[in-house]
Order: C-alpha cells, then sequence, then structure tokens
C-alpha cells in the first residue's frame, strides 16, 4: 500500500502547486479509465490493502507508534505530526474498519468522479508533468517548507468533498514519510514515466513488459532445469508475449509482478538476475527440486510481499538481504537444505507477518529482534538445529504472535515466563529439545490456546492448576519430561480437550474421576507414570475415546469391562494388581461367606477324639525319616559329582561347552554373562559362542552411524561376527528393547542381514551380534575401489535384485518399513550377495534417536522430497532410496555429491531430456552395450520410476522385483551362486556395517 499510496500523495502534491495541474493525467490513461469498470477495480485494490492492516490485526496502537516514529524524523514538524496523528488514525479506523472495498468506492463516488475528471482534463499532460516535479523538487530542498506542503495537500482534499476525510488520512499516514524521501525518489525516478503522464511507453494493460524485465526472465528461464516441458511457453518471441502467454507469469502495467510455477517439477537454480524484476511482488517455485541458493538479489526487490520456496533442495544460507524488502509479508523456505545462522536482519522487514524456515539445518541461536517482532503471527522452526535459549518474545506491550513451532530443535533452559503471556497464542510447540525447569503457571491464562506440545524434554515440577483455565485448549502433550504431582482435578473444565497425552513421566496420586467429563477426548495417554488406585468408571462414559492406554503404572482393581473389550491388552500392561484385561490376567472370583457357628460343646470335641499313638503308627513314622535321610545323602552326593565334573571341564578349555549350554542357545534361550555378568540371548546361527568370549573377542573398527559403532570380532576359535554396539542413550528400555529385537532375530530372508545374538551387559550395554560380509558396504564396494577392479553390469543387475528382493520381504512378509535404506547399510557376502543391514533397528530407538537417524539420511541424498513434509516414512519412501541406489549403479555417481549444482535424480533427468542417455552410464558398463544396452536403458527407466516425485506414481518393491527380473532372467549360474552365498537363509558370512 505504501507505493500506491505515496504515489497519491505526490500527485495531489502536483496537483496543488501548479494552476494548470489539471492536466495532469496521460491521455493514454484516460482511455483506460474511461470505462467505469476499469476504475472502481483500480479504487478496490488500493481499499483492499489498504484494510491489509486490519487483516493482519495489527492494533491501532502499534500502526500509532510506528506512525510517531516516522514523524520524529521530520526536523521542525515532528511535534505536529505527532497530533495529526492522533487526531486523526483513530477515525480512520472507525469509518474504514466497517467497509467492505467493493462497498466503499461505489459509497464514496468515487468511480464516476474519476471518469468525469478524466473527461474534463483531457490535456498534453507530459510537460505540465515535468514542470510540477520540477516545483516540487525546488520546495523539497528548503526544509521549513514541509509544513506549507502538508497544509496544501490538506487544502487539496477539501476540493474532494465526499472523500475529504479519506484523503486527509492517508495524507497524515505517509505524508510525513513521503515528504522525507521525496527528494531522492524524485530524482532517482522518472515519476512522469512511472505515472504515464507522458506517451511512448508500453501501454497500462501489461501486454508489452520493459525490456529489462524480458531480459531478467529470459535469464531465470536459462538457470532452471525444465523437466516437464513447463516453460516450453517461454519462448524467444517479442516481449509483447510474455504477460500473455508465458506460464507462471502475471504483470500489471507493463511490469512482471508475480512468477507462479508450483508443483512444475523444475531443477537447475534461481539466477541473481531476479533482482532485476523492480515490480516483483510474488514468487512462487515450491514443491520442485530446485538447488542452489537462495538469490541474494531478492533483497532489492522493494515491492516483494510473498516468497514461497518450500520443499525444493535449495543449499547455503538465508541471505540477509532479505530484512530491505520494506513490504515482504509472507517467507517460506521450509523443506530445504539450508545451512547458517537465521538473519537478525529479518527483524527489518516491518511488514512479514508469516515466517517458515523449517525443516532444512539452520544452527545458531534464534535472534532476539525476530522473536520480537510486532508483526510476526506465524513462527515456525522445527527440525532444526537452532540452540541457546528462548528468548524473551514480549516487548512493550502486546504481541500478535498466534503460531510458534520450534520443535526438533537443540533449545535449552527454561520456558520464557513472556511466552505465557502472549494473550493471542493459538499453537505452541517446543518438542524435542532440552527445555528444563518448571512450566510457568502464567500459561494457563492464554484464552485463544488450542495446542500446547512440550514433550520430549527435561521439564520437570508440576502440572499448573491453571492449566484448567485454557478454555480452548484441544491438544496437551506433556510426553517424556519429569513431571510429578498429580492430575489437577479441575481439568474437567477443558472441554474442547480431545487430546491429553502424560506418557513416560512420574506423575501419580489416582487418575481423576473428573477426566470422564471431558466428552469430546479422542486420545489419552497416562502410561508410564506412578498413577495409584482403580480406574475410573467415569470413563466408559467418553463414547469418542479412540486410543487409551494406563500401561505400567501402579494401578489395582479390575479393569473396567467396557475398556478392556474396546481395548487390548497392551493398553493395561505393568500394572501387577490390576486385572479383568485379558483371559491371562482374570480377577479372583469372590469366596462365599459361612458364617461360623459353634455349639456350647463344640470346644469340648478335640478332647474327646484325642488318642495316644499305636506301636504300627510308630513303626510308620520310623521309616519315613530313614528313607528322607537316604534322600538326603543321595542328593549330596549327586552334587558334589556335578561339581567334580563341571570343574574338570572347566580345566579342558572353553571349546568344549556343555551340551546343555549348546541346545540352549541354539533354541534362542539366554544363558549367563560369563565372569563379566550379563545376559546373552542366542538366536539361530552356524555357531555358538559364549559372553565371555564375545568380550574377550579381538575387535576392529569398521564404522560409526546414528545407531552406533560397528566391530569386527574374531573369536578365539577363529570365528568372525559383527557386532554393533548400540549408543546407550538412544535406545528404549530394557523391557521395550528385548521385545522388539527378539521380533528382529526371527526375520530370515537370503537377502537380509540375519541377527545372530544379542547381548544386555550389566551397566546397560547393549551389543548386537550379525554375520560378517567380507566385501564391505556396497557403497564402499563401487566409491573406494582401485581403477584396475571393474564391476561388470551382470554383478551389479544381481545386487540390485537382492536389494529389490529384501526391502519386498521387509513390506510384504514382515510388514515392516526400512526408513534409512542407503549404498552404505547394504553388505555384500564373498559371492556378492546383497544382503540389507539396519531394517527395524529405529524400533529399538527412542523416538528423538529415531528422527534423528532420518534426518541423516536425507543428507546422503537418500531421502524422497515429500518426506520433509509428511514427517512419515512409508514404503514408497523406501522405494525412493532404491531408485537411488540403482541409480548409483547405473551411473557410478555416489547421490551426496552434487553434480553441476545438482543431486542424482537431477542430474540423470537432465542427461535424458538432452537426449544423451548413455552420458548417464558408468564408463566400465559402455564397453557392455553392445550385449546389455537394452538392459541398461530398461533398468534407468524403472530407476526414474521410482525416483518419481509423486509417491503414487511409484512401484512397490515386488514390483521392481518382477521388472527387473524380466529385464534380465535370472540364470541357472547365478541362482546357485546366490544359494551358495545366501547358505539357505541369511548367510555364513557377515559383514561390514559402515552406516
Amino acid at each position: 500500500m505504501g507505493l500506491k499510496a505515496g504515489t497519491f500523495v505526490l500527485l495531489l502534491l502536483g496537483l496543488i502547486l501548479v494552476s494548470d495541474a489539471r492536466s495532469f493525467v496521460d491521455s493514454t490513461l484516460s482511455e483506460k479509465v474511461s470505462n467505469k469498470e476499469d476504475v472502481c477495480t483500480l479504487c478496490e485494490e488500493y481499499v483492499t490493502d489498504a484494510l491489509s492492516y486490519l487483516e493482519k490485526n495489527v492494533t491501532q496502537a502499534e500502526i500509532i507508534e510506528d506512525l510517531h516514529d516516522r514523524c520524529s524524523q521530520l526536523r521542525g514538524f515532528s511535534q505536529q505530526c505527532i497530533t495529526l496523528v492522533d487526531y486523526y488514525v483513530p477515525l480512520f479506523f472507525l469509518q474504514l474498519e466497517s467497509f467492505q472495498p467493493h462497498y466503499f468506492c461505489k459509497r464514496m463516488n468515487l468511480c464516476g468522479k474519476v471518469v468525469a475528471l478524466v473527461e474534463e482534463v483531457r490535456q498534453d499532460s507530459c510537460g505540465v508533468c515535468h514542470r510540477t516535479v520540477s516545483e516540487i523538487l525546488i520546495k523539497l530542498q528548503d526544509p521549513d517548507t514541509q509544513l506549507d506542503i502538508v497544509e496544501l495537500l490538506l487544502k487539496g482534499c477539501k476540493s474532494l468533498k465526499n472523500y475529504e476525510k479519506k484523503c486527509k488520512t492517508l495524507v497524515f499516514e505517509y505524508g510525513p514519510l513521503i515528504l522525507v524521501n521525496a527528494e531522492e525518489f524524485l530524482v532517482k525516478n522518472d515519476v512522469c514515466t512511472l505515472l504515464r503522464a507522458c506517451g511512448g511507453g508500453h501501454s497500462w494493460d501489461g501486454i508489452v513488459v520493459t525490456q529489462a524485465n524480458y531480459q531478467a526472465l529470459q535469464a531465470i528461464k536459462h538457470e532452471l532445469i525444465d523437466f516437464t516441458g513447463v516453460l516450453r511457453s517461454w519462448n524467444n518471441s517479442a516481449s509483447s508475449e510474455v504477460c500473455s502467454g508465458w506460464a507462471g507469469i502475471k504483470c500489471l502495467r507493463g511490469q512482471v509482478v508475480a512468477i507462479q510455477l508450483p508443483w512444475k517439477g523444475l531443477g537447475g537454480t534461481i539466477s541473481e538476475k531476479i533482482g532485476q524484476l523492480g515490480s516483483l511482488r510474488k514468487l512462487s517455485l515450491h514443491n520442485n527440486v530446485i538447488a542452489g541458493s537462495v538469490p541474494r538479489s531478492l533483497g532489492y526487490l522493494k515491492s516483494l510481499r510473498g516468497v514461497y520456496l518450500f520443499n525444493n533442495r535449495l543449499s547455503g544460507s538465508i541471505p540477509a538481504s532479505l530484512g530491505n524488502c520494506p513490504l515482504l509479508q509472507n517467507l517460506d523456505l521450509s523443506s530445504n537444505q539450508l545451512i547458517g545462522v537465521i538473519p537478525a536482519s529479518l527483524a527489518e522487514a516491518t511488514r512479514l507477518y508469516r515466517l517458515n524456515l523449517s525443516f532444512n539445518s539452520l544452527s545458531g541461536p534464534l535472534p532476539v529482534s525476530v522473536a520480537r517482532s510486532y508483526t510476526l503471527t506465524f513462527l515456525d522452526l522445527q527440525h532444526n538445529n537452532l540452540s541457546g535459549s528462548i528468548p524473551d518474545f514480549l516487548v512493550n506491550g502486546s504481541h500478535p504472535l498466534k503460531t510458534l513451532n520450534l520443535d526438533h530443535n537443540l533449545f535449552s533452559g527454561a520456558v520464557p515466563l513472556s511466552l505465557c503471556k502472549h494473550g493471542l497464542l493459538e499453537e505452541v510447540s517446543l518438542s524435542h529439545n532440552q527445555l528444563s525447569g518448571s512450566i510457568p503457571r502464567e500459561c494457563g491464562a492464554l484464552p485463544h490456546l488450542q495446542s500446547l506440545d512440550f514433550s520430549y524434554n527435561s521439564i520437570n515440577g508440576t502440572i499448573p492448576d491453571s492449566f484448567s483455565n485454557l478454555s480452548s485448549l484441544v491438544s496437551l502433550n506433556l510426553e517424556s519430561n519429569h513431571l510429578k504431582g498429580p492430575i489437577p482435578d479441575a481439568i474437567d473444565r477443558l472441554h474442547n480437550l480431545t487430546e491429553l497425552n502424560l506418557k513416560r513421566n512420574k506423575i501419580n496420586g489416582p487418575i481423576p474421576e473428573t477426566i470422564g467429563n471431558i466428552s469430546g477426548i479422542k486420545q489419552l495417554d497416562l502410561s508410564e507414570n506412578n498413577f495409584t488406585g482403580p480406574i475410573p468408571l467415569s470413563l466408559v462414559h467418553l463414547a469418542n475415546l479412540s486410543s487409551f492406554n494406563v500401561s505400567y503404572n501402579t494401578l489395582s482393581g479390575p479393569v473396567p469391562p467396557i475398556l478392556s473389550k474396546k481395548f487390548n491388552s497392551s493398553s493395561f500392561v505393568g500394572n501387577i494388581q490390576l486385572c479383568g484385561y485379558s483371559s491371562s490376567k482374570p480377577c479372583p472370583s469372590p469366596k462365599p461367606h459361612h458364617p461360623l457357628t459353634l455349639s456350647p460343646t463344640s470346644s469340648q470335641e478335640p478332647r474327646k477324639h484325642h488318642r495316644k499313638l499305636s506301636l504300627k503308627d510308630i513303626i510308620l513314622i520310623a521309616i519315613g525319616a530313614l528313607l528322607a535321610i537316604l534322600l538326603l545323602l543321595c542328593c549330596i552326593l549327586l552334587c558334589c559329582l556335578i561339581k567334580k565334573r563341571a570343574a574338570l571341564k572347566q580345566k579342558d578349555g572353553k571349546d568344549k561347552i556343555s551340551e546343555k549350554t549348546v541346545s540352549a542357545a541354539a533354541a534362542g534361550t539366554a544363558s549367563g554373562g560369563g565372569e563379566m555378568g550379563g545376559k546373552l540371548v542366542h538366536f539361530d546361527g552356524p555357531f555358538v559362542f559364549t559372553a565371555d568370549d564375545l568380550l574377550c573377542a579381538t575387535a576392529e573398527i569398521m564404522g560409526k552411524s546414528t545407531y552406533g559403532t560397528a566391530y569386527k570380532a574374531t573369536l578365539e576359535d577363529g570365528n568372525e561376527v559383527a557386532v554393533k554396539r548400540l549408543r546407550e542413550k538412544t535406545t528404549k528400555g530394557v523391557k521395550e528393547f528385548e521385545g522388539e529385537v527378539t521380533a528382529l532375530g526371527k526375520i530370515r530372508h537370503q537377502n537380509l542381514l540375519a541377527l545372530r545374538a544379542y547381548y544386555l551387559g550389566p551397566k546397560g550395554e547393549k551389543l548386537l551380534v550379525f554375520d560378517y560380509m567380507s566385501k564391505g558396504s556396497l557403497s564402499a564396494f563401487l566409491h573406494a575401489r582401485g581403477p584396475e577392479t571393474l564391476i561388470p553390469w551382470e554383478t551389479r543387475m544381481k545386487i540390485a535384485k537382492g536389494i529389490s528382493r529384501g526391502l519386498a520381504h521387509l513390506h510384504s512378509n514382515e510388514n515392516m518399513i526400512h526408513e534409512n535404506l542407503t549404498a552404505s547399510n547394504i553388505l555384500l557376502d564373498e559371492q556378492t550377495n546383497a544382503h540389507i543391514a539396519d531394517y527395524g533397528l529405529s524400533r529399538l530407538m527412542t523416538a528423538a534417536a529415531a528422527t534423528n537417524v532420518i534426518a541423516t539420511a536425507g543428507t546422503l541424498g537418500y531421502r524422497a522430497p515429500e518426506f520433509s513434509k509428511i514427517k512419515n516414512a512409508s514404503t514408497k519412501t523406501d522405494v525412493y532410496s532404491l531408485g537411488i541406489i540403482i541409480l548409483e549403479l547405473l551411473t557410478g555417481k555416489s547421490p551426496g555429491e552434487p553434480t553441476n549444482g545438482m543431486d542424482l535424480p537431477q542430474w540423470v533427468a537432465s542427461i535424458v531430456k538432452e537426449e544423451w542417455t548413455n552420458e548417464v552410464f558408468d564408463l566400465e558398463l559402455m564397453r557392455e552395450t553392445q550385449s546389455v544396452g537394452d538392459e541398461l536403458l530398461n533398468t534407468l527407466k524403472l530407476a526414474l520410476h521410482c525416483v518419481d516425485p509423486s509417491p503414487a506414481a511409484r512401484p512397490e518393491a515386488n514390483q521392481v522385483v518382477n521388472q527387473l527380473e524380466e529385464i534380465r532372467p535370472e540364470t541357472e549360474a547365478e541362482m546357485e551362486t546366490t544359494l551358495i552365498g545366501s547358505g539357505g537363509e541369511g548367510g555364513k558370512d557377515l559383514g561390514s556395517n559402515e552406516d
């Protein structure tokens, strides 16, 4: 609105300062606005921009304060300016707030008046315009005349009759700012051409753009890669077709004002030439695969209002120059690969109300200036590496912030007290950080708060009683903290609550009966706390309850039958005194009560029946005692013999393990941890070892990953195994861990790395034992070999088939998603058979650790583009990773190394587009093109199908297996090699794991 209002003030200034100023209208413009509908549209546009203040909930006090600051820049007019602001701004809000733009323009009769004015003043305007500008410049050189100019402007407003008050409002709001900068503006800009007061320019309808705009668009097209052909309309014809025929381009009065090309499959980079589109208001290129950096030249665009570049592959830092855009309202750079710090200069964009930088790799603190912005209503910085304490959000009065999302960062310290004083807050998420301290009771005084998430922190103290005042609250998540004390009884005052998650805290006391009064609640998780007493009967009245969990507490008594039928036993386990929730935990039947009645002579009956022992009784008792003594002697003798035999076996050496130990290990049972202590559990495998054998083995580090460290362990008997030592702080508790790892130990497939055993140490150590793979990882096999080592197509196809089969088995038979499929966790045995490793390990991890694994996979180029938005892995995200690995096999290139600023799929697609398909393949494969050329091309098509940007367009893993077998049917020799290498299921060779 600023440029339009400023132009209006300058135009009004010209009309006042010269006697023949009514000629100040372009003849071309006269023809255009002679149509009453065009004038009304222009009027509505101006009023809509004026109303944007109201739509953004900018308070009257904030606008007045901002105008006071502008007034202070005027030398001799500051006090008069402040007086005028205080008087007229409230009137502006009073009158304008009740109008819709359409009705406002009609009511003020602006449409007809402007048309009539244009008809009256149809004269040569160019000379008049230049004379007017010259006189204005002369006036402005004398600061003392600024007050006179404002008075002249106010006099000019009187001639507008019904519009006088609105005119004065514009003068008071924008006059001071325009006067301060008018001289520089008039010198640097051809105002007469801008206002179309002089002929010779392009027409106002925007069909023809300036040469600078045309050249900038050509430069932008040159640096973009058009995979889908959407930019074919951006041809090299005359600039007259830019606005009418170029896809995604919008113009206004001969200037490009918008570039909108989302979801078009565009790659490449964004040209710095975009900074030459001086009138650009909106840049929307989201949901593409554009790489490179965010152009710094965007900071030159003074009209820029919206930047939407989310869901791309942009890298580098956020340009500080974006803070130079005075009209910028919406900046969304989420779901990219940006690094560095958040520029504090963004706070200088004084109209920015929506800032989304989530799902990047930004680091450093949250700038105080950004947190204290007067205009931000939406701030989303989740899933970054931001650290330090959360700054104080409150400065000098109210704050318009409604949505704040800082989850999945490294913030520490306490929850800011000031944050809980923002009366407009609706959503707050600070989960998955390192926050400590207690929850401020002031957080219970947020009348509009709908969602509050403090989960996965180290917050202590109690749940504030004031939370019962959050009448608008829909979702409350305090999972995985250190909260204690009871749940407030007045929690039933949260009438709109649908989700309550207090899992994994130290909350005690009974479960309040009042929870049964929250009729709309759908999810209730109170598990892993210290709740006592029975499950309240009032909970059976919660008809909308679809998820319920009170496991691992100290609850007692019977589970209400309605709840036990509606939810399975996992919702109630871990409560020793709780019964009635499964057939294995029935409640004891009450014993019948028979009152005891004694006759008067009953106490004398024992005397009547008392008799002496006979000789026969004495003999039987003596024989029984003798037999008992003999049995005791036999037991003592047997124990001595067993102890002696055990000592002899121990002396012979560790290679002579007792048959009892071997059979127990082979059956998947637990054995002792030997001298070291702990617990070793074997599944099936080619050989058996003890905990002492494992802990005393010679170890060689093979690699480190988010899960832990992988070792090659050589036992005393010469056998080799791969051992993965899991990071202790990232794994689940012992009970959950053993349940999950037991399920993993039962999975068997010739292309899945078999888990053979696990060990739980006395100090919390957790070791997983796998088969050792002699050829290491696929990543090392492809990229770390010498030039003399060649990998033929037959071997590469065999590996691709093996990975596909293993993945299909996980998806179809085990109902499991890998989530982190990369070339580093594909291991190769001696026959180069592929074995997928690290499947299911995320189930052993805490939620925070599992999330970190996925983020790491994304940096290596294997993560599907949609994952950053949906936040959940699926079979289709696994297939995308499979497609990347197949491209890796075809090209010999690592997806973690960009080529010409593009990732692997982008680079392949760009080569295919130019019809240079053979340039894609590894040079080694080009020697075989005569015999396998069709197989290479068909496999390339399949791989590109797997990495399609749309998940729905990708095949399932079993379909990939079928297509690969159609492309190259397996020979008997290859099948035999596969069976030999696999050993029937998991393979006897064990592998390096360099995740």
